[in-house]
């Protein structure tokens, strides 16, 4: 499982990019309880993969779109590196796998990630007339509270919260992501986690990204429509990893693949792109392929 999986679900807000946020994967590093003796994950490990997903081409679209899926997840310099959608999270409090097997710990560390949204690959002539929005650079924090035992011996239940505010200019908004999420091995080699996540926005992302303007209107025919924050979307993603060999414990080639539904609420769900012209109900899929050392 380790070879493929990142702590913070999150991810998955429900947008196209929060779609790109389901490639997240569940917590670096091997299932407790399991003999972390003669193991590649030690004080330093890292796992990189590729792979290919599926994506709403925006915000509230219909339409769905291919992107790649990069993954980095690992630790170094004793700070743990789990993906974020397309971006990543750091845990200044991660210990080498195994040191907490059996105890509940804390996760704490600065979040990164990119949005995109509304770009050249919108696939709705209508929505395309409303313009470009820019990319967003979106930093913040991160922590969580990660219990084993929940259920089985080699389970854990994980309850975490992002917080990123936009620092290029985009929405220049705020969002918080709390997110549950439940990881079991399912035999040596495999593994799977279901997480539920929710999306709160300020009033900025949600005007960036959902208002429908006098000019838009007059350019697409969509009726004005004025958006404001709160609740922006509820989630759940299953995430899975198989190792080739079926001993996660020495590194090497792995699989993973992750598909999600989200539903957009509130202003999200009510601004025509999404009412109009897409679907309040967003889903997310991918494979891909990952190696350990």
């Amino acid at each position: 499982m380790a070879a493929t999986c990142g702590s913070q679900a999150a991810a998955q807000e429900t947008d196209s990019d929060e779609a790109e946020v389901a490639a997240q994967r569940p917590e670096g590093g091997p299932p407790a309880g399991f003999d972390m003796s003669d193991s590649v994950f030690d004080e330093t490990w890292l796992t990189f993969g590729v792979g290919i997903g599926l994506t709403p081409s925006y915000s509230g679209s219909d339409d769905y779109r291919a992107f790649p899926l990069p993954l980095i997840v690992g630790r170094i310099g004793g700070v743990g590196i789990t993906p974020n959608g397309p971006g990543l999270n750091f845990d200044v409090l991660s210990n080498p796998p195994g040191q907490d097997q059996g105890k509940t710990s804390l996760s704490f560390g600065p979040t990164v990630r990119f949005r995109g949204s509304r770009d050249d690959a919108v696939n709705d002539d209508v929505v395309e007339l409303a313009g470009e929005l820019d990319s967003a650079l979106e930093v913040g924090v991160q922590g969580g509270v990660r219990i084993p035992g929940v259920l089985h011996r080699f389970d854990a239940v994980t309850l975490g919260t992002a917080v990123r505010w936009d620092v290029l200019g985009a929405h220049e908004g705020m969002l918080v992501e709390p997110s549950v999420g439940y990881f079991s091995p399912l035999s040596r080699g495999a593994a799977v986690q279901l997480i539920a996540t929710a999306s709160f926005v300020d009033d900025k992302f949600a005007d960036y990204y959902y208002t429908v303007d006098p000019q838009q209107s007059a350019d697409t025919g969509l009726a004005e429509f004025t958006a404001e924050g709160g609740l922006n979307s509820i989630g759940v993603t299953a995430i899975g990893t198989v190792d080739l060999d079926g001993d996660v414990l020495n590194g090497g080639l792995n699989v993973f693949f992750v598909g999600g539904y989200s539903r957009l609420v509130g202003d999200a769900a009510d601004t025509p792109y999404t009412s109009v012209r897409g679907s309040a109900d967003q889903f997310i899929g991918g494979l891909g392929i990952g190696y350990t050392f």
